[in-house]
């Protein structure tokens, strides 16, 4: 009886939490995780502030899929069968607090993934945006522009991975699966931003260029590198129904022990199994994707334009990327993309599209390799929280070596999604 109560306690207290909670849940220059901010890129920024002391946002999000893809090879490599059913449902949590004026903390859990069925964190950040906790009015003019974060975080590369499905929060991406070359990395780092009331966006960062931290020295007698981030762009709304932006980004590293741009999530890729070896001891929760795998050194530029009139909106994605291990030749590949939406209905809670993406590649077996994919989707929000997606998928892969894996392999079918976020 008395643990029944004690139960009861606890629970009544985060369901009053909750409710509390729920009054005042958006924040100061803060990316709203639900339908109202789609087409958000960075974390807007204003000189309004409604601070009242600290405050904390608990939020999370959740996502499942239904999967029905067949794939196939020329059968030199027999592939592992797969079916259609239900996959993982994935989980996240977010912490987000308010700790003084202008500065606000960001934490995000995995609580489950494809890759970790156990909760582990992904990352988080501080944003500054005011400077009034060293003294009140501290660099005020500045600061009215200028956006400071700072964290074990993920790094402003592009505009693409804004776009993409971060585990289980989907709602901003208007398809199931991310690009081919997925680019998105967690580093311990720093970046600032400049932002004016002309549309100009201005971002430079650095890193240490690795996504599992350790003082441990490499076989190269150091214990990490650098990544040097820079973004800059033009975002303005030139009226109700047109807006452009347009950004060029770059990621460079020196030198690293392992550059992971194009494969440190480790969520896993929504296609769950495809093209993946009867022979297969385990699961290659990156299925899907292509990584270029060039080692110790890579430099990258993508640029992104995003047009919207209206209800219709194209986003486009050009990236090249190059790169070397230690004493190995500089090999090369470019990624292209291009989606175009049309969201309808009230508040354009309807939407369908299709995405068209290539990458073009160098092994460093000398193989020149081509995968082209091509998404058509639909989607629904059923509530700005709520979020229903079809999508048909078809990939192929041209130029693998022969009796490999992906000599003249493909993938290709229906895919179902269902997502909350708040």
């Amino acid at each position: 009886m008395i643990s029944f109560i004690k139960k009861s306690i606890v629970l009544v207290a985060i369901l009053l939490g909750t409710t509390l909670l729920a009054q005042t849940r958006d924040l100061d220059n803060y990316r709203l995780p639900d339908q109202r901010d789609i087409n958000v890129f960075e974390a807007p920024k204003t000189s309004e502030t409604t601070f009242d002391g600290v405050k904390v946002r608990i939020g999370g999000a959740s996502t499942l899929q239904y999967q029905a893809l067949d794939h196939e090879n020329s059968g030199d490599t027999p592939l592992a069968g797969i079916g259609a059913n239900f996959n993982l449902a994935t989980a996240n949590l977010d912490l987000d607090v308010v700790l003084a004026d202008g500065v606000r903390m960001h934490l995000r859990t995995y609580l489950s993934s494809r890759h970790h069925p156990e909760p582990y964190v992904k990352g988080g950040y501080f944003q500054i945006d005011k400077l009034d906790f060293i003294s009140e009015g501290f660099l005020e003019d500045l600061m009215k522009n200028v956006t400071i974060k700072v964290g074990h975080m993920e790094n402003n590369y592009g505009d693409a991975h804004f776009r993409r499905s971060d585990n289980a929060q989907t709602m901003y991406n208007p398809f199931v699966g991310n690009l081919i070359m997925d680019a998105f990395t967690t580093e311990v780092g720093g970046e600032v931003y400049y932002r004016n009331d002309k549309g100009i966006l201005v971002m430079l960062g650095i890193a240490n260029g690795k996504l599992n931290q350790s003082t441990e020295k490499s076989a190269y007698g150091n214990t990490g590198g650098a990544s040097f981030l820079a973004k800059l762009g033009y975002d303005k709304q030139f009226t109700d129904d047109f807006r452009f932006r347009l950004t060029g980004s770059l990621y460079n590293t020196g030198y690293v022990p392992n550059s992971y741009l194009y494969a440190a999530d480790r969520t896993g890729s929504r296609y769950y199994h495809v093209l993946q070896a009867e022979s297969a001891t385990s699961d290659n929760f990156r299925s899907g994707r292509y990584n270029p795998a060039f080692g110790n050194k890579v430099t990258a530029i993508m640029i992104n334009p995003f047009v919207k009139y209206k209800g219709l909106e194209f986003f486009g994605t050009y990236e090249n990327t190059s790169g070397n291990a230690v004493g190995a030749e500089k090999r090369t590949a470019t990624q292209y993309a291009g989606e175009v939406i049309y969201r309808f209905g009230k508040n354009e809670n309807f939407f369908i599209g299709g995405r068209y993406n290539v990458v073009d590649g160098e092994e460093a077996s000398g193989d020149d390799i081509t995968i082209k994919r091509t998404q058509l989707g639909a989607g629904w929000f059923m509530t700005k929280n709520i979020l229903m997606k079809a999508e048909y998928v078809n990939q192929t892969y041209d130029g693998f070596a022969t009796g490999g894996l992906y000599d003249d392999a493909k993938f290709n079918g229906l895919m179902l999604e269902a997502a909350i976020s708040f």
